[in-house]
């Protein structure tokens, strides 16, 4: 009987260490989750700046081709970044992703040229059947991600320069109530007519109207290069924000588990040690009644 409780105890004290680690992974990401969403909100006065000077260079030029490639390949492909995680305890966070992103490819006409932001996600495309251009790493910190930012339009831009590629896609999950999130998908490149149609219509918040000066082309390619990274923090910011949550959400359900556990565990310990109570109360009243029958 004492061995029994003794393993009781090391299971109640291992379960105990373990609802400690979940505890603390639980705080980390809603930690996370705040960190990352309030990025996304400190990027809405930016993107507006953005919007304003992007409304103003096409009122003035009308519709351009920048940034779009000039040397168009008859077999050009359709780039795509697809945001997943590197690591596990997300649930469904990297199935539900590829899973948009193959079925939202498959409906497009011509090649696909795919990157993936996570080893994860990068083996689920990958057996899918797409073909993988590389893989980043998933930041691990709002600081990190600018840097992911530059690499991706680096290596896409590369591409496009060549002719290789005609458009650029993102796929990510975004956050949308408590620890729910859904896949979306975005069209960086080419640009939208009627989000240009948009943006020139927005009114100037002053009554003094801007002017562009000096080489408008090149004004109008830095716009569209804040406007990419602003999609790009963005969509990577809000990946990370759902990867979190999914990971909260799991988080939840196994504390939940170790307290039933725990609960379970504790009954059979104090029913195991009351059991032994009673025995040994029964054998003392046994040998009392015992000695004093051979007394008499």
């Amino acid at each position: 009987m004492s061995n029994t409780t003794a393993s009781l105890r090391k299971k109640i004290a291992g379960a105990g260490d373990l609802q400690s680690v979940v505890r603390t992974m639980k705080a980390v990401a809603a930690s996370s989750i705040g960190q990352y969403e309030n990025s996304v909100r400190a990027l809405a006065d930016y993107n507006h700046a953005v919007e304003l000077g992007l409304g103003v260079c096409f009122r003035q030029s009308g519709p351009v081709s920048t940034l779009e490639s000039k040397n168009k390949k008859n077999d050009s492909a359709i780039g795509a970044v697809v945001f997943g995680s590197d690591q596990g305890l997300v649930g469904q966070f990297n199935d539900l992703v590829a899973d948009f992103a193959v079925k939202t490819l498959a409906a497009l006409p011509g090649k696909k040229l795919v990157w993936a932001v996570g080893d994860r996600v990068h083996a689920r495309l990958e057996e899918a059947g797409l073909r993988l251009m590389g893989t980043f790493a998933v930041p691990n910190s709002v600081k990190a991600i600018t840097p992911l930012v530059g690499q991706v339009l680096l290596e896409s831009g590369d591409h496009r320069a060549k002719g290789e590629i005609n458009e650029l896609h993102l796929f990510y999950n975004r956050p949308t109530s408590g620890a729910i999130y859904t896949p979306v998908t975005q069209r960086l490149l080419p640009l939208d007519e009627n989000w240009r149609r948009k943006l020139a219509g927005l009114p100037w918040p002053t009554e003094n109207l801007p002017e562009v000066l000096g080489v408008g082309a090149e004004t109008l390619k830095a716009f569209l290069n804040g406007y990419l990274f602003v999609s790009l923090f963005r969509a990577c910011a809000e990946s990370l924000a759902s990867e979190n949550a999914s990971r909260l959400a799991a988080m939840q359900r196994a504390d939940k588990n170790i307290d039933e556990l725990l609960e379970e565990l504790n009954v059979n310990f104090h029913r195991l040690r009351q059991s032994g109570i009673d025995e040994e109360l029964f054998d003392v009243i046994s040998g009392f009644e015992a000695l004093n029958g051979k007394m008499k």
